[in-house]
């Protein structure tokens, strides 16, 4: 059967032929990415202080001894996290490091699949192709292999959530955002949207499971208050190097404080209300919903807060896969464009316009974000103004305009291929000429 389905075959419709194609460029970009750019490696290597830290940990040594002075990778993880990376250095760093790209890539491939399912596609859709070509071409994809941290598996982690969360598996979803938070915090900004809907049981197991896992590694950690005294605050500081975030360039750039705290609050005030019009208005659409929100939600975190890097970028594919439903907020090419900003593995440094370069690929994660902010702000502002004036404002009730609900949607069923008229000889259409679409 496998023989069979890779036979070659000549495509009968438009869909056969772009499956065709981007089936083998996106199976020969993700062996490259895993194989080639991951096992080689680059200068940035985040594995390594989780390895150290590991072993350290194994021998009953001081685990919490980074030098926050160099701008190498530090060990950032609580005593939980310290826990649950244990389990890695039981091998040689080189064998566990590759063991941990492949872990990854499982992680980002399971991701992939739930992503596709999120949305009522199959591996036999051409979506399916497409998204996989986009994930590994992308730079959190491909650097998040090379430099080897964990972001992958935190991707897998935020699409069973959400599947948990749509399915009303309360206490099982806590469960799964427990163990993220007690790697790293990165998602528990997705807990608001649990909130609001009312899965209150989310926050029993999303509390509980972090706590109980620090309180079994607290007493194995050979130095738990230095994660206190030294990490702790580290983690809280602005750094100037390696950071996306509003805050993390002002820095850089030596803005003044109160131009920086101003774009910070107007982009906080652009969030607030996006966030504001989507829970009073769209909350009954939940897929919608809920991929909209947590980009947002994500988007922000990284943009305002004290540390914002590129390779976060991953967690935000359920909202840029909303494109596929009738109501996305990304159908202009206004998104794309800030997407490009933050997802491209381009690099724009110059050596012909080298302080230009330098700026562009600096500062274009952190337009690219702002950006993406600021068109779902004036998507769904330009909405609830339409609405208004149409006298359509009803809490509870979408927003979306009357010719919305005949645009194109993942949600509906497959369509039937549509009755091409039979010649006038009497002879059957041949199949190229009909139109097909796949789930």
């Amino acid at each position: 059967m496998l023989l069979r389905q890779l036979e070659p075959r000549t495509a009968r419709t438009t869909a056969e032929v772009i499956k065709f194609a981007l089936w083998p460029i996106a199976v020969m970009t993700v062996l490259n990415r895993v194989f080639i750019k991951a096992v080689n490696g680059f200068i940035t290597d985040d594995f390594r202080p989780v390895y150290d830290a590991s072993f350290a940990f194994l021998n009953g040594r001081p685990v919490y001894t980074a030098n926050f002075d160099s701008v190498d990778p530090h060990y950032l993880y609580p005593p939980s996290g310290t826990l649950l990376f244990a389990p890695v250095a039981a091998i040689d760093y080189e064998h566990a490091r590759w063991l941990f790209i492949l872990l990854n890539v499982a992680a980002i491939l399971a991701a992939w699949y739930l992503l596709l399912r999120l949305f009522n596609y199959t591996v036999r859709s051409v979506a399916a192709p497409a998204l996989l070509l986009a994930m590994f071409l992308s730079e959190t994809v491909t650097n998040t292999l090379v430099f080897t941290n964990v972001n992958g598996c935190l991707l897998l982690v935020e699409l069973v959530f959400i599947h948990l969360l749509i399915k009303r598996r309360d206490l099982w979803a806590g469960v799964i955002m427990g163990l993220s938070i007690a790697v790293k915090p990165t998602l528990v900004f997705l807990l608001p949207i649990a909130l609001v809907r009312g899965q209150w049981k989310v926050f029993i197991t999303a509390i509980s499971v972090p706590l109980a896992l620090n309180a079994i590694a607290w007493p194995l950690v050979k130095d738990p208050m230095d994660f206190v005294r030294r990490t702790g605050p580290y983690i809280f500081h602005t750094r100037d190097y390696f950071n996306s975030a509003i805050e993390g360039n002002a820095a850089y750039y030596g803005l003044p404080d109160a131009l920086t705290w101003g774009i910070r609050l107007a982009m906080g005030v652009v969030v607030a209300l996006t966030l504001w019009i989507l829970y009073r208005y769209y909350r009954e659409d939940e897929l919608f919903f809920i991929t909209t929100s947590s980009g947002v939600l994500l988007i922000a975190s990284w943009l305002l807060t004290s540390l914002g890097q590129m390779y976060y970028s991953m967690m935000i594919f359920p909202f840029l896969m909303s494109v596929v439903l009738r109501n996305s907020v990304l159908r202009n090419w206004p998104a794309w464009l800030a997407a490009f900003g933050f997802l491209s593995y381009d690099k724009w440094l110059s050596d012909r316009w080298q302080s230009i370069g330098r700026d562009l690929e600096y500062l274009r994660i952190t337009f690219g974000w702002g950006l993406m902010l600021l068109v779902v702000f004036c998507v769904l502002g330009d909405r609830y103004l339409a609405a208004r004036r149409e006298g359509r404002l009803v809490a509870g009730q979408s927003l979306d305009p009357a010719w919305m609900a005949d645009a194109p949607d993942s949600r509906d069923q497959a369509e039937a291929p549509r009755p091409v008229a039979a010649s006038t000889n009497g002879s059957t259409p041949s199949a190229a000429k009909r139109i097909s679409v796949e789930p």
